[in-house]
């Protein structure tokens, strides 16, 4: 899998979701904290547009917090109209940019779990290509994606998907389709009603 390629894709695909949303849909909140729907798309739009010194100088304002120094960029984003945004994904789809340390796969999966944050609220199905979804899912599970999955969510736990060919770990078993253990795994509480096994209730405490 070329997967420089499958994240112009799904930068083309998002772009081409949201330019077709009403301003109701994009002032919903999605599932990723106090982010509204513009709010998603604009930090999708970060890494395309704002360059290592702007990144630096907000780590600087906020302290090294890199959280915070990440809301602060999203919120200077998210005052750009959405036709704005929009074409950015559309103008930077074929971007090779990687976040230092990471490869690709940890752009990959901002955009498919950002992308799910969008559609679930609104109600907007899609049916994700497998490998990509086996792509993100494995490298959130290899130890690799600090910061995106809480320390301790995984302990002890088996994940296992009934959609697709994967599963993770040892354990107590949290089974359900690949984009709901996406979302799981990243700390999305909403998720958890569309799994099941005896590690369920493990999985909400941590997410609690």
């Amino acid at each position: 899998m070329d997967t420089f390629a499958e994240i112009a894709d799904e930068r083309r695909g998002l772009a081409a979701l949201v330019s077709g949303l009403t301003d109701e849909q994009l002032a919903t909140r999605s599932l990723c904290s106090e982010w509204s729907v513009h709010d998603v798309l604009a930090h999708l739009v970060v890494p395309l547009e704002v360059g290592i010194p702007k990144f630096a100088l907000a780590m600087l304002v906020c302290r090294g917090n890199f959280d915070r120094a990440n809301v602060r960029l999203t919120r200077e984003q998210a005052r750009r109209p959405v036709s704005e945004l929009t074409e950015v994904l559309r103008r930077r789809a074929d971007s090779r940019f990687t976040p230092p340390g990471s490869g690709p796969e940890a752009p990959l999966t901002d955009l498919l779990v950002h992308g799910l944050d969008i559609r679930w609220p609104l109600g907007l199905p899609r049916e994700v290509p497998e490998e990509r979804v086996r792509t993100s899912l494995t490298f959130l599970t290899a130890g690799s994606a600090g910061g995106i999955v809480a320390k301790g969510t995984l302990d002890g736990l088996r994940f296992e998907a009934d959609d697709i060919d994967w599963a993770h770990g040892g354990g107590p078993t949290v089974r359900g389709n690949a984009e709901a253990l996406l979302l799981a795994i990243t700390g999305r509480a909403t998720a958890l009603s569309h799994l099941s096994g005896d590690g369920v209730p493990t999985l909400r405490s941590r997410l609690a």
